[in-house]
């Protein structure tokens, strides 16, 4: 679930989704420990590099095995399309 920052006065504000609410049984006026909204933050920030890392690893095994044609090599369109 994402949720979008706002302005709120000269402040920045998040408006909380009504299930999201629902859910954790958040009213008006209950504070939250952003310790703990900012321990999640991070650890989608690292599960985001993680993921970028392992991408950037599988493209260059791909690049690696890539297979050398013969040089007499050429594509026949007939014999690939032949049934």
């Amino acid at each position: 679930m994402k949720v979008q920052v706002g302005r709120w006065g000269n402040s920045l504000a998040v408006r909380l989704p009504k299930a999201f609410v629902e859910r954790f049984g958040i009213s008006e006026g209950r504070e939250l420990d952003l310790a703990a909204v900012e321990a999640v933050l991070e650890a989608e920030r690292d599960r985001e590099a993680e993921r970028q890392r392992q991408r950037e690893e599988a493209l260059e095994r791909i690049r690696q095995t890539r297979w050398k044609l013969p040089p007499d090599w050429k594509f026949d369109r007939e014999e690939a399309n032949a049934r």
